[in-house]
This record gives C-alpha cells, structure tokens and sequence, in this order.
C-alpha cells in the first residue's frame, strides 16, 4: 500500500501498532493459564507456565539448575503464606489466582495509556476506535487486504465496549475497561460473544473449519502444530454435544464461557496431584525441587510478570 506522505505514514504504523489481533475473538472464561495444550503425555509446559506464570516460565529456561532450585525456593516460601513449610491446596489456588489478577492488572495498565489520548483517566470509545482503526477508517477498510474482517473486528468491538460502558456514557472508567478487554472476568458480559463472531459462511452456526480459524491460521508452508490437532478432536468429541457436526448458539455459549469451571483450582490440584510424592495433600520444598523439570513447566511462578526479590507485593 503506497502512503501519499509522511504523516500519513505515521498514521497508518500507529492503527497497525494498536489494532486488535485478528485472532483475538474467542472469549476464554478466565484467562488462560498457559498458551500450550494441556496435555501430560507430550509436555509439561501447561504446567510450567500455571505454576511459574508465562514470563517467569521464559527465565526459567535460562538458568542453570542451581539457579532454578535458588528461585524455585523463594517461590514456595512465598506461596507458603502461613510459614508451615508447606503448601496447602488453597495456598496454591490462592497463588495461581493472583498470578491471574496481576496478569489482567498489567494487561489494563499497559493498554491504558496507550488509549487515553486525553489523559482524563477516562477511554472514551471515540479514543478507543480511532487509535485502534483510525487510518482504516477514513478509507472504509478499503486498504485493508481482508476488510470484511475489520469490520466485524469493529464492530465486534463497538458491541464489546457497549456492553462493559454500565452507565452508556460512551466512557470507560478503568473497570469497565477491564470488563472489556476481559469480558470472562464479568458476569455481565458474558453474553458478548455470538455465532456470528466466528460463522463466516453467515449459516447461522460454525463448522469444523470455522472453529479453528477463529483460534488459529496457518502460514504458507507451515504444519499443523499438535494443539490445533487436539483443538479438532475436541470440537467433535466435546464441543459439539449433539453430533450434527456444527455448534449452534447454545454449545457456543457452552465453548467460550463453560460455567463456574474454576481452572486455577484444577491446575492446584493437577499440581499437587503430580508433585506430592508421599501423598499428604500438601507439597513440601524438597518435593517441589524433587519435581523441578515438571514444575519448571507450569504456570505458578509468575503468571504475567513475578518478582522474587520482595518487590512483588501479594
């Protein structure tokens, strides 16, 4: 696309900086624990990134096995929050929540200035639309290889922004800001999310391909990598109840928003479960440690971002 000056250049590198991922469409009930498929029997990375949190996962893989067993330790004593000399299920629940909440915490943060152009501590969806589709917009997506696409992006999030602004003000205070980056975090916005947000062929329910192209697109060349393959599984063993090969509104709802599972809670007990080698309900130091390469995998030591120097307040 050839831009007629440099201001206009500016322009457009700004809407590309901030404009939303194309692939950013399915609600997740809470945010995801890990990037990886949950699958023991190929890797433990699930695990990894819930017990040690995404970032914290990364820098793990740089250090030596003192170094892991050295910060491994400030970990368990900070999960271990009532000094017994062990952790607890509910400490550890406890612990993966609040990797989850400063997670969401510094998503919004860091998105927030972005966004307010104004500084009023304020989003109004004028500030929110034109940073993220301005250029776009003068030219109706004309510019745009897949302009069909940045307009349901648009107008998906119009809808989104609507939904989570309570007072229909047009503004978003910081919460309802949240509640619209983050709509499985709130109860009223759990009906956000429709059919027609992933049915491409307009029918009116999503087939197998749909289903896997609002979560991922493959690249000239590229395999399929394994998640997606378990990701087709599951839409024909799980995700659709009724074996018609589609998902009709009510499995959908049933997909992106699935009740009160509590995933945290579940990866607290599939970690104790894997790590407590004498059984007790509970982990100890040297059990963690005993289980490095596994927890090393998981998503407890910091979920968006920890700090063991002291510095990450709980």
């Amino acid at each position: 696309m050839m831009l007629l000056n440099s201001l206009a250049s500016l322009y457009f590198l700004a809407a590309v900086a901030f404009a939303v991922p194309a692939q950013e469409k399915r609600i997740h009930h809470q945010p995801d624990l890990s990037d990886h498929a949950h699958d023991d029997a190929h890797s433990f990375q699930y695990d990894h990134e819930a017990f040690l949190g995404k970032e914290e996962a990364k820098t793990f893989d740089q250090l030596t096995p003192e170094e892991s067993k050295d910060r491994l330790a400030k970990i368990v004593d900070r999960i271990d929050t009532d000094k017994d000399g062990y952790i607890s299920h509910g400490e550890l629940h406890y612990w993966i929540k609040h990797r989850q909440r400063r997670y969401i915490e510094e998503n919004v943060n860091k998105h927030w200035k972005d966004y307010d152009k104004n500084q009023d501590d304020k989003i109004s969806w004028e500030e929110y639309k034109n940073t993220t589709y301005g250029y776009y917009l003068g030219e109706d997506f004309d510019d745009v290889d897949d302009k069909e696409t940045y307009k349901s992006m648009l107008k998906r999030d119009e809808r989104r922004f609507k939904t989570a602004d309570r007072d229909s003000d047009g503004i978003a205070t910081r919460e309802e800001f949240t509640a619209f980056l983050h709509p499985e975090e709130f109860d009223y916005m759990k009906d956000v999310e429709t059919v027609e947000d992933i049915d491409k062929n307009g029918d009116g329910k999503i087939n197998l391909e749909e289903y896997i192209g609002d979560m991922y697109t493959a690249e000239d060349g590229e395999s399929e990598p394994d998640w997606v393959q378990t990701e087709r599984k599951h839409f024909s063993e799980i995700r659709d109840t009724n074996k018609d090969g589609y998902l009709d509104a009510n499995e959908v709802g049933q997909w992106v928003l699935p009740g009160e599972v509590d995933h945290a809670d579940n990866e607290a007990k599939h970690l104790i479960h894997e790590t407590d080698t004498d059984k007790d309900g509970r982990l100890s130091l040297p059990e963690v440690l005993d289980k490095m390469d596994f927890i090393k995998t998981s998503t407890i030591t910091d979920y968006g971002g920890m700090r063991v120097d002291g510095r990450d307040e709980l």
